[in-house]
């Protein structure tokens, strides 16, 4: 049973890594976009119209990052150019995301999607255990262990990164020495949302090739505690991913082996775990200190 669940865990939690990663770039920029859960849920059904549309499940993931980026780049005009209050202007980009994606996907509802395949790498994806868990993956699941990879890099050992960090520290500074503070803030925001748009496609294409109402189910907001729960680090956000997505496969685990629990308390659990988390950090006064960026949720209008 080891392989099966370890792979169930590995596609539950690709989803939030996704979403996680791109949030923690945000953040990092001293944005901080609650709209999380309306990119992804644009991506999901972007992604799940233009795969069924045109048959092609690669199609269907590029339309769903673009989703993303598009959703995004509402709430970066609002909150960048119009300098609105950012945590109302996510909020209120979550619930336009749930509702105009209930009436895209309303014709879509019911109809059997195309899978994105698994690759199949010979040699390597024939071998005992670590054949089917490392070898035998889709392209999004590779691509989020890349992403871990690639955005460290990025943070801690670019110039650019370097910049992005000094904008969400101290975005007065890095104005003063020439930066655009806003122009390095709409570009974060953009990558955000276009990873929780990737998210939100590999539930409709990868994880349940379907599309139903609001079929995100709270994820986006689990991949904005994971930024916090890791302390905007992004190995730290790798390891909450997959504990949380451990959490949320514990569920149908526990269905299988016939434990006797309400089914209603094992599907709150993935959200149980997240509360649990969050008042287990908060008492950490020195990481809200210290590793918190300094401008997070503040606007900043450029000297004229």
């Amino acid at each position: 049973m080891v392989v099966p669940i370890i792979l169930t865990v590995i596609t539950a939690a690709t989803p939030l890594l996704l979403a996680a990663l791109g949030e923690l770039i945000t953040e990092r920029s001293g944005v901080l976009n609650l709209g999380v859960e309306g990119m992804m849920v644009m991506g999901a059904v972007a992604g799940f119209a233009v795969t069924i549309s045109t048959g092609s499940p690669t199609l269907g993931i590029l339309a769903g990052a673009v989703a993303g980026l598009l959703t995004s780049l509402v709430f970066a005009f609002v909150t960048l150019t119009l300098v609105a209050n950012q945590v109302a202007s996510g909020l209120a980009l979550t619930m336009f995301g749930l509702g105009l994606s209930g009436l895209i996907g309303e014709s879509f509802v019911g109809k059997p999607g195309i899978k994105l395949e698994a690759l199949h790498i010979p040699g390597l994806s024939d071998l005992p255990v670590i054949g089917p868990i490392l070898f035998s993956q889709d392209l999004l699941v590779y691509l989020s262990f890349a992403m871990i990879v690639v955005v460290n890099w990025f943070l801690f050992r670019t110039r650019a990164g370097l910049i992005l960090r000094s904008v969400g520290d101290n975005h007065s500074s890095a104005h003063a020495l020439g930066y655009s503070v806003i122009g390095v803030r709409y570009l974060a925001v953009m990558f955000g949302g276009l990873m929780a748009g990737l998210g939100g496609a590999y539930l409709s294409v990868a994880y349940t090739p379907l599309w139903v109402e609001n079929m995100t189910a709270g994820r986006g907001w689990i991949a904005l505690a994971l930024v916090v729960f890791a302390s905007w680090r992004p190995t730290r956000v790798a390891a909450g991913a997959y504990l949380f997505g451990a959490v949320t496969v514990l569920q149908f685990h526990a269905q299988a082996l016939g434990i006797g629990l309400p089914s209603q308390f094992l599907s709150m659990l993935p959200y149980l775990a997240t509360v649990v988390v969050l008042v287990a950090i908060s008492g950490n006064r020195r990481a809200t200190l210290f590793n918190t960026p300094a401008c997070l949720g503040k606007s900043f209008v450029p000297d004229r």
